[in-house]
């Protein structure tokens, strides 16, 4: 955003625009070994490691004008030369880079896999904006590193659209988030079986360009702690602390206790933005979990059409260990990970603490899950029954099929009193489906009289009731990214069709407002039939 008295210069050729010359992340240990393969690292965070470009045929697919503008400062005319096309590929680093690979662990599935890492994604260095604000860039797809596993350290197309849309989407919604500035693909194919199904066929390779304050994850910890790395977990915390969390004084001996509380509470708050979304991150391992609260990681992510708390994003995920209902508890089982992970840090004492704030987390997120929910319909404030007038709306939702993000939108577009009215709930199409449940009529009463409980403090009910509208509708988007429009636009940009994509994210932009081109196109109307039967794996 554009400061009150500030002068925005947008660079347009890379000759203006460079990297911070001393990336902050060179204070940490870095390997320079620059051999492939290294399944047991020990003392370091980072690799040293040069990106393999993409070569045949390079094409931009897309770009975010938000943030090559506000992030990076960027003006859009250079989303047009070769040199930022380049840039994306991996074949132009620009002044000041220091590629790295990040290397961490993980809990994938409840299990620890041990070490991961970055195995194909290349952190370019650091980019300090006319904000003051620090920025790390990242390419994703863009070669092998030593923490490369099975595959060839590239990623597909498909992938690439998926978290281009879905970290500019959730951006755009209020969900704290990585960003995505820009997407190319080649030429140059890779071979992945979609479903596991041994079914493989080729697909274009894509690298994705990210942004981000930090990569550190969860299982950046873990890694060091699991594997006995005592003093470089000590380094690597005293720098988050210095880095991102300035709040917390180096010089304090409880720092460590301070941040995990910090980082853990910012998780759960954000675990709760997810499900007033109906957001399903779809793969919730330890090492997919910012240290700094954001959601990071897009792949086999959906946002729930039908509302069903048994929704899973991801057909690898067998178990259902990731449902939407069960993100909140899959939530704070990782951040007990964490707790583990700085335990050997603390004094008996602090362990102690640590535990105590434990034990509060399960209450915290139901209280800011059931706060995300009271905005939802309109109430400002918490009052008795309101958790079982929140769970019976979900229940009927869940009952009658009708869809999440629509039937809240629908209940802020309607007065309450309207809600009985069978014109216009003709008019509504998924709150027409809920008001088909046999309990209805009655949770309408109740809604209409907990309202009416909250009005007695307003002048006129009229002035109440805009009230509701507005907040309703400031929290409850009329556009998601639904897999199907994703799918649509993927199936167009593998014929090198980029049109869908464009628009989708155009659209998602500004997914509070209703768009003329937007409902031409069906975006709020009840999905097509064929795309609830849509499968997305975690294979890219």
């Amino acid at each position: 955003m554009k400061m009150e008295g500030e002068s925005t210069k947008f660079m347009k050729n890379l000759t203006e625009w460079s990297f911070s010359q001393y990336p902050k992340y060179i204070l940490l240990p870095i390997d320079e070994n620059y051999e492939q393969v290294k399944p047991n690292l020990k003392n370091i965070v980072y690799s040293e490691v040069t990106p393999r470009p993409l070569e045949r045929n390079l094409r931009l697919v897309c770009v975010s004008e938000d943030a090559l503008n506000n992030i990076l400062n960027m003006d859009i005319e250079m989303a047009s030369r070769d040199e930022f096309i380049e840039l994306i590929a991996g074949k132009k680093l620009p002044y000041g880079a220091l590629p790295v690979a990040h290397r961490y662990g993980g809990h994938q599935y409840g299990l620890w896999v041990g070490q991961l890492g970055d195995g194909r994604a290349h952190i370019l260095g650091e980019y300090v904006n006319r904000l003051s604000e620090r920025w790390q860039i990242q390419l994703k797809g863009s070669g092998p590193t030593p923490y490369s596993r099975t595959y060839d350290g590239r990623a597909v197309l498909r992938s690439g659209i998926r978290e281009m849309i879905g970290a500019e989407a959730c951006y755009h919604l209020g969900i704290p988030t990585t960003r995505s500035a820009g997407l190319v693909v080649s030429d140059e194919t890779v071979v992945r079986d979609v479903y596991y199904a041994g079914s493989p066929r080729r697909e274009k390779a894509a690298v994705l360009l990210r942004l981000s304050p930090s990569w550190f994850r969860f299982g950046s910890l873990e890694i060091l702690s699991r594997n006995g790395e005592i003093p470089v977990l000590k380094q690597l915390l005293d720098f988050v602390i210095k880095e991102y969390f300035p709040d917390i004084q180096l010089t304090d001996e409880n720092r460590f206790i301070r941040l995990f509380s910090v980082i853990a509470h910012r998780t759960l708050a954000l675990a709760a933005k997810w499900q007033g979304f109906g957001f399903t991150h779809g793969l919730l391992n330890t090492d997919n979990m910012s240290l700094l609260g954001l959601t990071m990681d897009y792949g086999p992510f959906g946002f729930v059409d039908s509302y069903d708390g048994g929704f899973v994003a991801n057909c690898s995920d067998g178990e259902g260990r990731y449902a939407l209902s069960k993100q909140p508890d899959v939530v704070v089982w990782n951040v007990t990970q964490l707790a583990n992970a700085i335990k050997p840090l603390l004094s008996p004492s602090q362990q102690i603490h640590v535990t105590h704030i434990l034990k509060t987390l399960d209450t915290y997120c139901k209280n800011k899950i059931l706060e995300t929910f009271l905005m939802k319909i309109g109430l400002r404030e918490e009052r008795r029954g309101d958790e079982q007038l929140v769970e019976k709306l979900l229940d009927m939702m869940q009952q009658t099929g009708a869809d999440f993000t629509s039937t809240f939108r629908q209940l802020a577009e309607l007065d309450p009193n309207e809600m009985v009215n069978e014109i216009k709930l003709n008019e509504k199409w998924s709150l027409k489906r809920l008001s088909m449940h046999a309990s209805w009529g009655c949770w309408l009463d109740q809604y209409r009289e907990r309202l009416e409980k909250e009005a007695v403090d307003t002048s006129s009910l009229g002035v109440f009731e805009d009230e509701r509208r507005r907040r309703m509708l400031s929290v409850n988007p009329v556009y998601v990214p639904r897999n199907w429009m994703i799918h649509e636009a993927v199936l167009d940009a593998e014929r090198d069709d980029f049109e869908k994509i464009r628009f989708l994210l155009e659209v998602l932009k500004r997914p509070y407002d209703v768009q003329l081109a937007a409902e031409a196109k069906g975006f709020s109307a009840q999905p097509p039939h064929w795309a609830y039967a849509l499968k997305i794996s975690c294979s890219s």
